[in-house]
């Protein structure tokens, strides 16, 4: 199946498996600043067309479909939303940084793949925090009759600041045990997990685990959500597969959450000029 990319200048890129919308990623997007402004992907379809994002749900409005970004680093907060401190709780504060598209450096589509490759910058007040390299490769399964795609995220970042950064979370920085919100986040349609007694709704993980409470702070190196769709009652597979090995998983099922966290029990410095990587993949596959 043959991919192709539509670009709206100084907005979006929107990928196409034949005439069926694969994603739009929206890289310089017009979301309020205290939700922490940065590139997204909504919507994300499955190849038979069910959307499986949630964009600005009302529960949690800053959480914005699949997105990549930190929740605290040095009192700057990336993640959007209300701050939680150890000794305060959550708050609202004028603390909100954002990612900045600054030129892209590959986009385009060949064959039943695409790559879309741009840097960014992190800000805060005018101080910018990080440059980032980011890379997604999208490609689709040669067997039409997988009904497969995958999409593999790479974040390469460098702190550009001049000082030690510091790197937290609710539960490191928060006291909020167990809520290690940060890195690469999916926000998923409301009514994925929704298992209605449906036992093979559900989630797994390496090393046979099952359910929330089994996978939510788990070390594994990937994840899948066992979901359907309403309206069109379509079964969907995704697949969460951390690259560079196990990682400690994020997962909300109440409100279809998950996130590859590049910190979680304790607060993480990089040094002036320190990088960090993501290296993720995703995969998308509706089943009969």
């Amino acid at each position: 199946m043959t991919l192709r990319l539509e670009h709206v200048p100084g907005s979006a890129v929107t990928v196409f498996a034949g005439e069926a919308l694969l994603l739009r990623y929206v890289y310089a997007p017009t979301t309020p600043a205290n939700e922490s402004p940065r590139p997204y992907a909504h919507p994300v379809n499955t190849l038979a067309g069910d959307t499986l994002t949630n964009f600005r749900p009302n529960d949690h409005p800053w959480h914005h479909a699949l997105s990549f970004t930190l929740n605290q680093v040095s009192g700057a907060n990336f993640w959007g939303g209300p701050t939680c401190r150890r000794d305060e709780g959550y708050k609202w504060r004028d603390d909100h940084g954002s990612q900045q598209h600054v030129a892209w450096t590959a986009l385009e589509a060949t064959g039943a793949t695409a790559a879309l490759s741009h840097s960014l910058e992190w800000k805060r007040l005018g101080e910018t925090l990080f440059r980032e390299e980011r890379a997604l490769q999208i490609a689709v399964a040669a067997d039409p009759a997988a009904a497969t795609w995958s999409l593999r995220w790479r974040s390469h970042l460098v702190n550009v600041s001049g000082r030690a950064l510091t790197l937290g979370n609710p539960h490191s920085h928060g006291g909020m045990v167990g809520s290690h919100y940060n890195g690469l986040q999916f926000r998923g349609a409301r009514e994925l997990l929704d298992d209605h007694l449906d036992p093979t709704i559900k989630l797994v993980a390496e090393g046979g685990l099952e359910g929330v409470t089994a996978v939510h702070g788990a070390s594994a190196r990937w994840m899948e959500w066992h979901g359907q769709l309403d309206g069109s009652l379509r079964r969907v597979r995704i697949r969460f597969e951390n690259n560079a090995g196990p990682l400690t998983w994020f997962v909300r099922r109440n409100y279809p959450l998950a996130a590859f966290p590049l910190q979680a029990e304790s607060d993480l410095v990089l040094a002036p000029g320190a990088e960090l990587l993501a290296d993720h993949t995703l995969t998308f596959q509706s089943l009969a």
